[in-house]
């Protein structure tokens, strides 16, 4: 029996898209999770055929050990992939081991880590300025070092999805991070980066064997500068010509200095009057919709595609539709627990509308954004025209409702 072998997913999302796809494909699933609420609620994943507990899913050894006994059932395992940081790097390496395709794992560690990726593009064109900063240095003095560079973005240099990402313009905001920065567990240093200003993209990158596809270009629409929430994403971009045959060729060099030969990735990127700048690159597909928005727009299921490149497959990213998709997202202002969600069934009537998706169960304490987990539902919507696609998102967005009880 033909087995693909996850390391964790969530609930829902692109790495939950992935088993599905890993289903439709025909192959046996099995995931190992280190999260036991996944194993209590066990019938919420009917497309995961086999689920494994393991405590720690970075100690290789107890991985080896389930593995030997997947293969004594005689399971034949033939790709070991992860679609969930931070195990993306780490199921690389496991593949190659186990003689399983092998992707690009020393790429994949660089953009693990934020600052190792902007070590390795220091002096790029399209790498912003950059500071590593000690948390055990004075924070006034390290401000002082720092003043001039005003406004910067501080980070962790672990953080995804815009958590621990922050803008500081003065020297309040500066302190202010620092000591919340401090208050982290083993976080002893942090990201200063040069403020870049110009409109936002998500960029998913499929390299196959040296040949770098950009597998989606979209639009993101920033609500709150100062933490960085997306709360829109339109697909395909408005860019001309001439703006995607600089993004192409900026994505390579970026692409080849990281030594990423074979595997996926997705960057954001700001479009600035200097050119091309890189926010961020990852090792994985985006998470949340956007495996979905991709598929509403050209018909193509990245998730798929990723899935035969770890297969050892040829991939087909060329599009089989071309409609214009764009993805609402829901936040709520203050904090409650959530009594109920009513107007989801309404939302599904507007037309265009694809999906409607709302996160929080009965009971989940809700708050207003510091990151993009606290982004509740979304809307997908597609359409020939762009308008229409992102005006019936809005729409039937504004039919969902949260309610809270204070607390």
């Amino acid at each position: 029996m033909d087995c693909i072998v996850f390391l964790e997913t969530h609930k829902s999302g692109s790495s939950r898209d992935a088993i599905e796809a890993a289903v439709q494909m025909g192959y046996f699933t099995i995931l190992l999770t280190q999260q036991m609420k996944k194993m209590n609620q066990r019938e919420e994943y009917p497309d995961v055929h086999q689920m494994i507990f393991v405590k720690d899913l970075q100690d290789k050894d107890v991985i080896y050990e389930k593995l030997a006994i997947i293969n004594k059932q005689e399971k034949q395992i033939k790709a070991f992939i992860s679609f969930v940081d931070p195990f993306v790097r780490l199921a690389a390496e496991m593949a190659a081991e186990l003689g399983l395709t092998s992707l690009s794992a020393p790429a994949l560690y660089h953009m693990e880590d934020k600052t190792r990726f902007r070590e390795i593009l220091n002096g790029h064109p399209a790498a912003p300025k950059h500071a590593v900063l000690s948390l055990e240095k004075d924070a006034d003095t390290l401000f002082h070092t720092y003043a001039d560079q005003l406004p910067f973005i501080l980070k962790s240099p672990v953080s995804n999805g815009s958590k621990d990402v922050l803008l500081i313009k003065d020297k309040e905001a500066f302190l202010d991070a620092c000591t919340y920065f401090k208050r982290q567990s083993g976080l002893s240093s942090l990201l200063l980066e040069e403020y870049v200003e110009g409109p936002q993209y998500l960029i998913e990158i499929i390299v196959e064997h040296g040949t770098v596809q950009l597998a989606a270009v979209i639009e993101q629409i920033i609500s709150k500068e100062a933490r960085f929430i997306i709360t829109g994403y339109l697909m395909p971009a408005p860019l001309s010509d001439s703006s995607t045959e600089e993004l192409q060729t900026t994505i390579e060099s970026i692409v080849h200095h990281l030594g990423l030969t074979h595997g996926t990735c997705h960057a954001e990127m700001r479009k600035t009057d200097s050119g091309w700048k890189l926010i961020e690159i990852n090792p994985r597909i985006s998470g949340s919709a956007v495996n979905q928005l991709i598929y509403e727009s050209t018909g193509i299921s990245l998730v798929k595609e990723t899935l035969k490149l770890n297969l050892g497959d040829r991939i087909d990213c060329i599009p089989k539709k071309q409609l214009s998709a764009y993805a609402h997202f829901i936040t709520i202002q203050g904090r409650g627990k959530l009594i109920k969600v009513t107007g989801k069934q309404k939302a599904k009537t507007v037309a265009s509308i694809k999906k409607v998706y709302v996160k929080p169960r009965r009971g989940s304490i809700l708050s207003a954004p510091v990151s993009m987990g606290h982004r509740y539902a979304y809307v997908i919507a597609s359409s020939p025209d762009k308008d229409e696609a992102v005006n019936a998102a809005k729409s039937a967005a504004e039919k969902i409702k949260f309610h809270l009880e204070p607390i």
